[in-house]
């Protein structure tokens, strides 16, 4: 799977480094050492390889693009918050005539 966006790519890059003794594990800060811990040598690589040109800046960036199922299910969320709850009573007339 290639990184999502430059900070994925090159937090994976300094997180390979790392798991092959380049530079000490104790360097490592934030999604780096998350990933560090987490993913294996073969899949950090396959994340470092993933080519910058194309990518956004951040995976956050992306977000109103609506291009991944997680953006689409928090949406879906929200706009089921900022609808009027219906009463009890309701919901039991409704679900009685069909």
């Amino acid at each position: 799977m290639p990184a999502r966006s430059k900070a994925q790519q090159k937090a994976a890059g300094a997180a390979l480094a790392a798991k092959r003794g380049d530079m000490p594990a104790s360097k490592l800060k934030g999604a780096s050492r998350g990933m560090y811990d987490s993913m294996s040598e073969e899949q950090l690589e396959e994340f470092a390889a993933t080519r910058r040109k194309g990518l956004p800046k951040t995976v956050s960036s992306m977000a109103g693009s609506g291009s991944t199922a997680k953006t689409t299910a928090a949406k879906a969320k929200r706009s089921e918050r900022s609808k009027p709850a219906q009463s009890v009573a309701k919901k039991k007339s409704k679900a009685g005539q069909g």
